[in-house]
């Protein structure tokens, strides 16, 4: 009986030490990071007038926040412009009321205008809006003037 105990004993000991080897440990989980975006304000009408224009490269996190006194139906062309953007129409809290995505250089003379009265425009790098999941309603995370 003493064997038949001990038998069951290292078996047990055995089983306990098995089953704490292949119990799945907790995955250590870090949050990445989400990149700040550099904001240069255009709040002038020479400075709206230039926007963008004659520039080769838009960078990753670079947006140009077009800054008007009152709401209206901006328009926006392409006039001069080397690569695509991104034309995003915020209201006063942030939040998208229209997106034009990849607007080409081509695209010249047509224009894009806001669908709704509005204060600020960003352009961005093409994509930059949907390679961050915006969409209309969302709030951009920028801190507007």
């Amino acid at each position: 009986m003493n064997k038949y105990l001990l038998a069951l004993g290292g078996i047990s000991i055995l089983l306990m030490y098995g089953i704490l080897l292949w119990t799945p440990k907790p995955v250590e989980q870090t949050e990445t990071p989400v990149a700040e975006m550099q904001i240069e304000v255009v709040d002038t009408e020479a400075a709206r007038e230039q926007g963008l224009s004659g520039r080769t490269d838009v960078p990753d996190n670079y947006g140009m926040l077009f800054v008007f006194e009152t709401k209206d139906r901006y328009s926006f062309w392409m006039k001069d412009m080397l690569v695509p953007i991104d034309i995003i129409w915020l209201a006063d809290d942030g939040s998208i009321v229209e997106i034009e995505d990849s607007v080409s250089p081509d695209t010249y003379p047509n224009s894009f205008t806001a669908p709704t009265p509005v204060k600020y425009v960003l352009e961005t790098r093409a994509r930059y809006a949907r390679d961050n999941g915006w969409g209309i309603g969302t709030n951009v995370p920028i801190e507007l003037p």
